[in-house]
């Protein structure tokens, strides 16, 4: 079993469902873990940070539940060869004293 793991994948983008993350961007930082059986499938991991990045960015979204749903429905599509994938999608702005998201483990 091979792993990508992409750590801390950090950019702007309209997320959430207060008014003020409606209207500015704020900072959201990404996790995942993509486990493949065949290094010859091996998983681009530049790709798979291009494609989250711009599907949150493009999505604008309210929930991050529904953020990480779309990811992984694209990620399984883009990479069928996909075992097990660990997301998550933070954002550490919204709170003074905490770091707050949601995270999903799936196993294909």
């Amino acid at each position: 079993m091979y792993s990508i793991i992409i750590e801390d994948l950090t950019f702007k983008a309209i997320l959430g469902l207060l008014e003020k993350e409606r209207h500015q961007e704020q900072i959201v930082v990404v996790n995942v873990k993509i486990e493949y059986l065949n290094k010859k499938e091996y998983i681009d991991y530049a790709k798979v940070c291009d494609l989250i990045q711009q599907k949150i960015i493009n999505g604008k979204y309210q929930l991050i539940e529904d953020a990480i749903d779309d990811i992984e429905e694209m990620l399984k599509q883009e990479f069928p060869q996909m075992k097990k994938l660990y997301l998550s999608v933070k954002k550490p702005e919204i709170l003074k004293n905490a770091l707050v998201g949601v995270e999903i483990l799936r196993n294909y």
